[in-house]
């Protein structure tokens, strides 16, 4: 029952999108080819992971591992220097940790004078990338398979809670530095929020949060997670209807079809770049299509069915709390208290320096506006009007209209 159930709720939702999709005029008729579609050919970058991608560039990456607390083994790429700016001593270290359903390469993905990653190495910047648990390149436990339903028993809450101080602290043991600055994007700003509303001392260790996309509550959501919301009022159902694994797990099979549809003709392009903007909010002249098939080699990357309805339940409930386990009773073993407890950001006491999007559809801007007022240490804020969730990874102008900022501050802070 449950799972013919799943099924047709499943193509239901794919039907939503798919209307979704053709009933905007955005994302449709104003969509334009840009002049640098590739046209069939492949790009060896499309075959590279996130190593691969660093050091065919010309710089050196470190492989690094972290267990957390809790057992997780967790992947963290280094860019330690470049050509630009040799090894020495008293660099700068940061901490990019990417979004939902991302990897650490989503900070190498463009080319050398567009990625984060990449200029910040330029810049003299000891470039660190995690992996937060259950993407691809981390999927790996002390004790847990992936084939084991406890495996995938955790949501955002726990990469604040576990996660980030793992990387973070192992990155200052290996450094010698008393402190970092710390980017995410998205998810990454959310844990950050979390994990240092939470340990104030784990927040002194940051010397700068710089927060891409910055989510607190979701409660203006535009993206269609939004349609998921009902469902999270009931805990076993949705779980009953997305398994109690990995959601958008990556694939090879799935890999090599989207490259291979995302390549060749002009209207799968347009699919998949809706793809793409469908979640986050339209902004095509800055969204560089040729560059797709190298995107989706890493994307979707895989998270949690329980961190899926983590979100549900926050836009359901339209607070930033700590996930709800279903009743009372569940609520209270985990936390003792019947509902999960609130996320009080006006606790934390981190600089934060704010970069938001006004067509953005997961982090809204009227969300931002709430989220403002809680920060007690805003260093800066800049609202980019025209820019969407995944602009602050991928845009053409990114480096200009955020990153340079980031280089910037950065380089002020250390001269």
């Amino acid at each position: 029952m449950f799972v013919v159930f799943s099924m047709i709720y499943r193509s239901v939702f794919l039907f939503i999108l798919c209307n979704f999709v053709s009933g905007s005029p955005a994302l449709v008729e104003n969509f334009k080819i840009p002049p640098s579609h590739n046209d069939g050919k492949i790009d060896p970058d499309e075959l590279r992971n996130v190593t691969e991608l660093i050091t065919s560039k010309g710089f050196p990456c470190e492989q690094h591992y972290v267990t957390t607390k809790d057992g997780y083994i967790l992947s963290i790429q280094r860019i330690p220097y470049s050509k630009k700016s040799p090894t020495q001593k008293g660099k700068p270290v940061i901490l990019l940790q990417h979004g939902f359903l991302s990897c650490s390469s989503c900070w190498v993905d463009n080319l050398v004078n567009e990625s984060l990653g990449f200029l910040l190495a330029d810049a003299g910047v000891d470039v660190w990338m995690g992996n937060n648990r259950g993407n691809k390149y981390s999927r790996s436990h002390a004790s847990l398979s992936p084939s084991d339903p406890r495996f995938w028993e955790f949501s955002w809450d726990e990469m604040g809670k576990y996660d980030l101080p793992a990387m973070i602290d192992y990155i200052l043991n290996q450094t010698g530095s008393t402190e970092l600055y710390y980017a995410g994007h998205s998810q990454g700003t959310e844990q950050a929020f979390a994990g240092f509303s939470q340990d104030i001392e784990l927040g002194k260790k940051v010397k700068t949060f710089f927060a891409l996309a910055p989510i607190g509550n979701l409660t203006n959501i535009k993206s269609p997670i939004r349609y998921l919301a009902p469902l999270a009022k009931d805990y076993q159902l949705f779980l009953e209807l997305f398994g109690k694994y990995e959601i958008f797990p990556n694939t090879k099979l799935f890999t090599l079809f989207a490259q291979d549809s995302c390549r060749i003709k002009a209207i799968d392009d347009i699919i998949c770049a809706n793809i793409f903007f469908l979640l986050g909010g339209y902004d095509s002249p800055q969204f560089n299509l040729s560059r797709v098939p190298v995107y989706v080699k890493d994307h979707p990357s895989g998270s949690s069915v329980q961190n899926l309805l983590h979100y549900s339940q926050s836009v359901l409930h339209g607070q930033f709390q700590m996930f709800d386990y279903g009743s009372p009773e569940s609520n209270l073993k985990h936390y003792n208290q019947t509902t999960p407890p609130l996320y009080d950001v006006t606790k934390m006491e981190t600089p934060v320096a704010l970069f938001t999007g006004g067509n953005d559809w997961l982090a809204d801007p009227k969300d931002v506006e709430t989220l403002l007022p809680n920060l007690k240490n805003i260093r800066s804020h800049k609202n980019i009007p025209e820019w969407e969730h995944l602009d602050f990874i991928w845009a053409l102008n990114a480096p200009t209209q955020c990153y340079n900022d980031i280089i910037n501050m950065i380089k002020n802070d250390n001269k």
